[in-house]
């Protein structure tokens, strides 16, 4: 039995499916789009869920395996600053610290088995992300009603956009979780954060998201980046074609060393960065190239195009114009057989020849265009439409024609018209017995 088919993809779908693998490396485009379909099509739940797997979180959608996936915290591309709490100094320090040892202690204590407990209660609504970019915007406008408008440029989109972006630029994406309940948090974007040498080596360096683990999207984030403590920031890069975290900075750390350490962590990758760039300019050179080789075949194409165009409208011309021909031919054909045939009418049609003794007759020599003379007898009584028969009916009479005296010179009007419907007759056009009469030709008029 056959598989049945997968339905065809909209052009929305598709444009997500190759987004998608872009930013999750993933060879195989059936495996994206299982990915996808399990998502409802929603890139930024598929894509995080697809990094949550990377960082060894099981998918939402797969069971957990027997054994659990452990992160590999040893491996070397994966460059990791962790900055301890300084150690209380002199016997005052360490007086106060002992004796609020047992007070944090409880209070961690009963934090934790509260939080425990009240996961059984009801769920932590921070595992549902509705509006990630409300969350994005919403710590941002807490962080600057708390801390000023003197920060790092923040990234104003949910953390698969950001991911995106910094992709399709090939930037370095340096990812703050802010734990607000962390002692060190307070004072890290006080005296670290919003510094104005730190705030201008990321605004010129990178790109920079940030946002609260309290809201849904940052704590989705913090599922999938594993942090241990705070504050916790991660460098990620695209590198070997998938956005890889090359850099963790945890702990309370001062300006200048996380400069440092964020310059160390740029120039030790800088080498993977630049090979992105070359593989990804030889890619838009192919591109590039094999655009003007469409561009050329598609002109080609056109100009052959146009030129059997030109050629069809030529063979057309010539076809119109020999038909043209044709048919004028066919009409000259018709009509002189048509004029040949009225003629014969005419002929047939004509009174017979009176006898010359006859007292009514009128002799009449008729001189053509052609200089052929034609004698015939008609009766006085006759009409002049007679005499136009006769002559229309001769072979050498022209096909238009007029019938002139000489003395005086006038024009018999042998045809009917509006004023005289009926031609006289020859005796009232004033012939005699013995007439010259002369057809002028008005065939060209």
């Amino acid at each position: 039995m056959a598989a049945p088919e997968e339905p065809e993809l909209s052009q929305a779908q598709t444009e997500k499916l190759l987004q998608f693998q872009d930013l999750t490396g993933l060879e195989s485009m059936d495996q994206c789009r299982r990915t996808l379909e399990q998502h409802n099509w929603n890139i930024e739940a598929a894509v995080q869920d697809r990094l949550n797997e990377q960082e060894g979180v099981p998918s939402v959608f797969n069971p957990p395996p027997s054994r659990p996936l452990q992160v590999n915290t040893a491996d070397h591309r994966v460059y990791s600053y962790i900055v301890s709490r300084p150690q209380p100094r002199g016997l005052l320090g360490w007086s106060y610290y002992l004796i609020m040892l047992p007070f944090r202690l409880t209070y961690y204590t009963l934090l934790d088995i509260f939080r425990f407990a009240l996961r059984f209660v009801r769920p932590d609504p921070r595992g549902r992300v509705t509006d990630p970019v409300g969350d994005v915007v919403s710590f941002i406008h807490s962080f600057e009603e708390k801390y000023g408008q003197s920060h790092p440029v923040f990234y104003q989109g949910t953390y698969s956009q950001a991911l995106n972006d910094a992709k399709r630029e090939l930037r370095y994406l340096l990812v703050y979780l802010h734990g607000e309940d962390h002692q060190d948090t307070d004072q890290f974007c006080r005296s670290t954060l919003c510094t104005e040498e730190v705030v201008t080596f990321l605004n010129t360096r990178m790109l920079f998201w940030a946002c609260s683990t309290s809201k849904p999207e940052g704590y989705r984030v913090s599922q999938a980046l594993r942090e241990n403590t705070y504050p916790f920031l991660a460098m990620i890069m695209l590198k070997d074609r998938k956005m890889t975290v090359v850099g963790r900075l945890e702990g309370l750390i001062q300006p200048e060393d996380l400069i440092n350490q964020l310059t160390f962590i740029m120039e030790a990758n800088q080498t993977h960065l630049m090979s992105e760039r070359m593989e990804r300019e030889e890619r838009n050179q192919t591109q590039v190239l094999r655009q003007q080789q469409d561009e050329a075949y598609m002109a080609s194409l056109r100009a052959d195009q146009e030129k059997d165009r030109k050629k069809r409208e030529e063979e057309e011309q010539v076809r119109q114009e020999e038909e043209k021909v044709r048919q004028s031919v066919l009409a000259e054909e018709r009509r002189l057989q048509t004029l040949e045939e009225e003629k014969e009418r005419k002929s047939e049609c004509l009174p017979p020849e009176p006898l010359a003794d006859d007292p009514e007759s009128v002799k009449i020599v008729f001189k053509l265009p052609n200089d052929t003379r034609v004698e015939r007898r008609f009766l006085f009584g006759q009409s002049l439409t007679v005499i136009y028969d006769f002559l229309f009916s001769l072979k050498e009479s022209p096909e238009k024609f007029q019938i002139i005296t000489n003395f005086p010179r006038r024009v018999l009007p042998c045809l009917p018209t509006e004023e005289q419907p009926n031609p006289p007759t020859l005796k009232e056009a004033g012939l005699s017995r013995s007439e010259v009469l002369f057809v002028q030709d008005l065939t060209d008029d």
